[in-house]
């Protein structure tokens, strides 16, 4: 076993960063559509359409939702990175706008290469985040691997009346996103020891910041469609929201909140495999109008524990947007809105 004095940072064992590391969608799909379908009418919301968790009712007016988010890490510091981690895990459940109680640690670790000090610290950073979102750690899964990998299965509860879901968008609806984006790129020039410090700050800061207080807002101003922005992008994302919705929704390029640093670093080239995956999966249905070649690739940017995309009636879009700027999600813009279907189009960026 590796001494104190040998360790290396944790991105030496992940060979992908954070949301970037999943299969790509076709390949997911490819998979799901060939497993039975469940007939249950109590499961509200299953593996079909891509939703953020799974639903399952109880009680009349109380349903459980389950989910489940893992990957490598996307920092060198373990505290951090469980923080990061962890917040990500909680933010579907957020998005569907339940309550998180309780959650489950799933770990990958090589304890043949370094020592059981780091995942201590793992596991106080997700422990950090799990109280702060009111939730109890009550165990786990651990696996040696060649890779560290960490995250949480969480647990939460929502009453279905006031449950979001990528099923609700409605044409009118304007959408708010409640964090930048540019995480990809910035994770990516991270790797590479190319990221200035006050990027990674900032990008850090986002990535440890929960969800539950804007979608705590979006439930309370009567929101019924989420969804949070993670590997897939935001192109992906908005892309199974508006499908499951039957809606065409439009993103406004120039109004997409971004990282500092970001975009210079999609121009110098720092991407993963994901961009391009993501860019191959969520062109298919996305038609570019917008001129402005050096901003697009932020629709493609894989997002680790990225902000929470909703929809919302117009009329409340602005008493939500200064809700979540005044929860703590100060980054939080308005960036497009949703309008009846065209044809086989689901995002059209403008």
């Amino acid at each position: 076993m590796a001494t104190n004095t040998e360790v290396q940072g944790l991105l030496a064992f992940a060979n992908c960063a954070g949301c970037a590391g999943k299969l790509p969608v076709q390949a997911i799909a490819q998979v799901v559509q060939n497993l039975p379908r469940i007939e249950d009418p109590n499961l509200l919301i299953g593996a079909d359409g891509f939703s953020d968790a799974g639903v399952y009712r109880i009680a009349d007016n109380l349903a459980m939702v389950q989910t489940v988010d893992f990957f490598p890490p996307v920092v060198d510091d373990p505290f951090t990175y469980g923080q990061i981690a962890a917040a990500n895990a909680l933010s579907d459940a957020y998005a569907m706008g339940a309550t998180p109680k309780t959650v489950l640690n799933i770990v990958g670790y090589p304890d043949d290469k370094l020592p059981l000090e780091p995942l201590q610290e793992i596991l106080r950073g997700a422990a950090e985040r799990v109280t702060a979102a009111g939730a109890v750690t009550v165990g786990g899964h651990s696996l040696r691997d060649a890779e560290i990998k960490f995250g949480l299965a969480v647990t939460g509860l929502v009453d279905p009346d006031r449950m979001m879901t990528n099923r609700g968008a409605r044409p009118g609806d304007v959408l708010i996103l409640t964090k930048p984006l540019g995480t990809g790129f910035i994770m990516s020039a991270n790797r590479k020891g190319k990221c200035p410090a006050d990027a990674l700050a900032s990008a850090v800061q986002g990535m440890v910041q929960l969800n539950g207080a804007s979608a705590q807002a979006a439930v309370e101003h009567g929101a019924k469609a989420a969804t949070d922005i993670t590997g897939f992008s935001l192109a992906g994302h908005a892309g199974e929201l508006a499908h499951s919705s039957g809606v065409t929704v439009r993103l406004r390029l120039a109004d997409l909140p971004t990282l500092p640093a970001a975009l210079d670093l999609a121009a110098a080239g720092y991407s993963s495999r994901a961009n391009r995956s993501n860019a191959e999966y969520a062109g298919t249905f996305t038609r570019i109008e917008a001129n402005d070649p050096a901003r697009l690739p932020l629709i493609y940017d894989p997002q680790t524990s990225g902000g929470l995309l909703i929809a919302i009636a117009a009329d409340r879009a602005d008493a939500l947007l200064a809700a979540c700027q005044a929860a703590g999600a100060e980054g939080s813009s308005i960036v497009g809105d949703v309008v009846a279907r065209q044809g086989e189009t689901n995002v059209v960026v403008i």
